[in-house]
């Protein structure tokens, strides 16, 4: 995997659970609060980022320090689904070594194009995606999982096309 003097990529293990879930918690809650329905900032309590950070750590690649996990991303088929730094890393450069790694996952499985999902008042995310190459493909409403069943969130769907394996 990638490797730079800071940060070196790595298939997430089980003892990674309790940090990927703190770094989602807080990542997600930055990112999300007052930008999606009440319904879902209800759900997403911390012990929601530790069960489900333990049941897909498998999922998970991580970006680690010598003393820490300082982000982490989850693709599933094309989708970039997750993808977090811990706030004192964020514009150390470790979010774009994720997302790299998460493209050529993507492409390594065969897909020629990569999508994820951003809420719309998320500026700062949606800045970082576009310096990458990612193109606004439109408004879609994910249906994120909720206590009582789904919870659609307007989104907007980001897409990438990916060049083929050398």
């Amino acid at each position: 995997m990638t490797v730079n003097p800071s940060f070196h990529l790595r298939r997430a293990q089980a003892e990674d659970a309790p940090a990927i879930a703190e770094i989602w918690n807080a990542g997600w809650h930055d990112g999300h609060d007052g930008r999606v329905p009440e319904a879902l900032v209800s759900a997403r309590d911390p012990e929601s980022f530790r069960t489900r950070a333990a049941q897909r750590v498998g999922d998970a690649t991580v970006a680690v320090t010598s003393r820490e996990v300082a982000g982490f991303v989850m693709v599933a088929a094309d989708e970039v689904e997750q993808m977090y730094v811990a706030g004192h890393h964020r514009g150390s450069g470790v979010a774009g070594l994720l997302l790299d790694e998460a493209e050529r996952q993507i492409r390594d499985a065969g897909h020629t194009q990569a999508w994820l999902a951003v809420v719309p008042g998320n500026a700062r995310a949606r800045r970082f995606y576009e310096r990458h190459g990612w193109c606004d493909d439109g408004p879609f409403d994910y249906a994120a999982a909720g206590e009582h069943g789904p919870i659609p969130v307007p989104c907007r769907r980001y897409a990438k096309h990916l060049p083929p394996k050398r």
